[in-house]
């Protein structure tokens, strides 16, 4: 039974909350560990006050953290996982990292007889929800077997890639493509409603296009209708996974010449103060710029409000 299994999750933010509340609904023993306080019971985790107290009973350890820096913190950082990690534990890093310092700090776990799987996820706040996330792994694959029933409840879809940096190397590549295809969506969404055309009908031509992404088909037929659908990767964050991956294009020696449409596009709504709201929000940016444009009407103050 799955209850049997204790599980410690480190990060308990917009992702790291959904996949722990999915985990605790399915009958695990989670322990959570944030630095904001209420976050784990918010998650349906048992509160820890710190990071060993968290994994000290666990079997499997699950981070959610939001980028290369942090994770290091957390495995080499003063009352790390170095520190207080045991042999025979399993690591199962979801977060979006570097794979340099995944390759780092999994060698350095395994010396201390503790396996590290990087194990990027894509899909969203909506599919962390409803346990529909596509979960890219590397490391171990005997590792990965291991805690294949604890990814069960949260992904829909697992895929072994390789070895250690290969799932977030992976993630890096999705995401690029991710960034790519909302950037030049916004940009012709907002153009089509300069244009005077009706934005449902011209959602329904490049759906059934050449196109046709992920943003045509999940994102803008919600942010037509002015939901932005909150929760899931902020502008931020998109930002930084960009940085990652022209880092790790320089590193592989591989030119980057379609970075700069999605650079200047998150840039340009960090700029103006949209890098703490949800990436769909880019969209607004480039209407900004546009005189102002909003894919939607927005009511009128002084237009009655329906029940």
């Amino acid at each position: 039974m799955s209850g049997a299994r204790r599980l410690a999750f480190l990060g308990l933010g917009n992702m790291g909350g959904r996949m722990c509340r999915r985990l605790v609904d399915a009958g695990f023993g989670v322990r959570g560990y944030d630095p904001r306080p209420g976050a784990a019971a918010e998650a349906g985790a048992e509160p820890a006050d710190s990071i060993a107290a968290a994994v000290d009973a666990a079997e499997v350890v699950l981070l959610s953290l939001p980028d290369s820096s942090v994770v290091a913190e957390v495995v080499e950082g003063e009352g790390g996982l170095l520190s207080c990690a045991r042999a025979g534990q399993v690591v199962v890093d979801l977060s979006t990292s570097a794979p340099a310092t995944t390759r780092r700090l999994h060698d350095a776990l395994l010396e201390r007889g503790v396996e590290l799987l990087d194990a990027g996820v894509s899909g969203g706040a909506a599919a962390a929800e409803q346990g529909a996330l596509t979960v890219m792994v590397g490391g171990s694959e005997q590792a990965l077997d291991r805690v294949r029933d604890v990814l069960a409840p949260i992904a829909t879809s697992v895929v072994y890639m390789g070895e250690s940096g290969a799932g977030h190397a992976t993630k890096l590549l999705n995401n690029f493509l991710n960034a790519v295809a909302l950037a030049a969506t916004a940009e012709v969404m907002v153009a089509g409603r300069k244009a005077g055309l009706d934005l449902p009908k011209l959602l329904d031509v490049l759906n059934s296009s050449s196109g046709v992404n992920f943003a045509t088909q999940k994102r803008f037929p919600s942010i037509i209708r002015g939901d932005y659908l909150e929760g899931g990767l902020t502008g931020r964050l998109m930002m930084k996974d960009l940085v990652l991956y022209l880092e790790y294009m320089r590193e592989l020696g591989v030119p980057s010449l379609n970075a700069s449409g999605p650079i200047a596009s998150f840039g340009l709504s960090h700029q103006l103060g949209y890098a703490d709201q949800i990436s769909n929000r880019v969209v607004d940016a480039l209407g900004d710029l546009a005189e102002n444009v909003r894919l939607y009407d927005e009511p009128q103050a002084d237009e009655p409000q329906s029940d």
